[in-house]
């Protein structure tokens, strides 16, 4: 009997994940959902962001992971050049625990 429940678990959780995937409407069907962003309004980098997204989710994932750390390093530098101008210096700290 406990093999029969597990059965019955491993089913009801492979329909749980899977099911949604097919989006049931009020008409039927039961196409896939289309996630798209509103172009109308952007220009320039924000356009080419959003046609990005619209043309290739997997594009606009990989140029998101490269983009996310490189605009960090440039906010990193740009954060420790005026902090050493206005007399911070990070690189020669005293720490305060013996």
């Amino acid at each position: 009997m406990r093999k029969v429940w597990i059965k019955l678990t491993v089913l009801l959780s492979f329909l749980f994940i899977v099911m949604p995937g097919k989006a049931l409407a009020a008409g039927g069907g039961g196409e896939l959902i289309v996630i798209v962003a509103d172009t109308r309004r952007f220009t320039g980098a924000m356009a080419w962001w959003t046609d990005m997204y619209n043309d290739s989710h997997l594009l606009f994932a990989l140029a998101t992971i490269i983009i996310i750390p490189v605009v960090g390093v440039i906010m990193g530098v740009i954060a420790d050049v005026v902090m050493s101008r206005i007399g911070i210096d990070l690189k020669h700290r005293e720490l305060a625990e013996h």
